[in-house]
């Protein structure tokens, strides 16, 4: 079974910032946000049906994260929700080559950041510790029909 280590999902059909073939974790540098990515792709109630693991990485050196400002990005469409392009997987591609760790801005909160990380290169330099994920169940779907979120 494959394991979040593992990057799989990236792997198998691509990312925002990565082509498929390449394995990439796809991150956030807060916990709110990484809320949000999950939920923009897989809806809040299976936050609230399965299991999930909140992850802390701790970075032994930050002298190998990269960081990519909004204005570094070549297409200001690609901060914006909707299609991702070939050409923005290989801008992403192009920097994990360089730089195991990435910072990107997110598309689904635009004042917070995501964290790439090449699982080939980055997994030396961090250390991870767990801890069991429960979502407020304000956010999900049966609550907000029974009359939303107080």
């Amino acid at each position: 079974m494959p394991t979040w280590q593992q990057a799989e999902g990236a792997f198998r059909v691509g990312g925002r910032w990565s082509s498929a073939g390449r394995r990439v974790l796809y991150t956030s540098l807060d916990p709110a946000t990484a809320i949000l990515e999950v939920a923009v792709h897989k809806g809040f109630n299976v936050l609230d049906t399965v299991p999930h693991t909140l992850l802390a990485l701790e970075f032994s050196s930050e002298t190998k994260v990269h960081i990519v400002s909004r204005g570094d990005v070549p297409n200001p469409a690609w901060l914006r929700p909707g299609a991702v392009s070939k050409n923005q997987q290989a801008f992403g591609d192009s920097l994990l080559r360089v730089h195991p760790v990435v910072v990107v801005p997110s598309v689904v909160s635009t004042h917070s950041w995501n964290l790439l990380l090449d699982v080939a290169t980055a997994t030396d330099l961090f250390t991870v510790t767990s801890e069991p994920f429960a979502l407020d169940t304000r956010l999900t779907a049966e609550r907000q029909a029974r009359g939303g979120i107080n």
